[in-house]
């Protein structure tokens, strides 16, 4: 559901995996020391799976919407893409849970090096306030996914450089001794 690796040096097309030659994979182990958490859920069953009504209870996701990015049904498809690729953190976490389709999160690690989490349907991950990440499609350009929020919907997204914000301050120090 979760595969993470190092990303290549190539700056060819995003959608692509990128992985380096010989791959260099990152644990799911290593994700969690960066602040990236993960479940394996039945996106069959979304709408009534006792485990995701656990987990939102357990980290408090109380608003839910779903979106489909596919080129025919959301405006401005390519447009989007970009945007979505630009390097940014969010102030709040950010949960993402793959009910069809497969898309990519990329992650800086401690040393500001890109890893590429691909996540196909069933999977959730959250990552945490303050980390540079972007998103991407992979080749198929179509995932189906459910955004959660704790509270209110936060859509802000702030473009690197954001080193200023405290919560990217708070980011960094958890990693320290992680």
């Amino acid at each position: 559901m979760i595969e993470a690796w190092y990303l290549d040096e190539c700056n060819g097309d995003q959608r692509l995996p990128h992985k380096c030659d010989p791959n260099k994979p990152v644990s799911l182990e290593e994700l969690k020391q960066l602040g990236v958490l993960h479940w394996k859920l039945d996106a069959d069953i979304y709408e009534s799976d006792p485990v995701l009504q656990k987990i939102r209870e357990e980290w408090h996701y109380t608003y839910n919407d779903i979106i489909s990015i596919h080129k025919d049904t959301l405006p401005n498809y390519e447009e989007k893409l970009k945007m979505f690729f630009e390097e940014h953190l969010h102030l709040d976490d950010e949960i993402r849970y793959i009910l069809d389709g497969r898309a990519y999160f990329d992650i800086r690690d401690k040393e500001d090096k890109w890893i590429r989490i691909s996540m196909n349907k069933g999977a959730m991950i959250t990552l945490p306030a303050g980390i540079y990440h972007r998103f991407t499609m992979d080749e198929t350009n179509y995932t189906k996914a459910m955004r959660l929020f704790k509270g209110e919907p936060v859509w802000k997204a702030y473009n690197r450089p954001a080193d200023d914000f405290e919560v990217r301050e708070k980011y960094l120090n958890s990693i320290k001794s992680a």
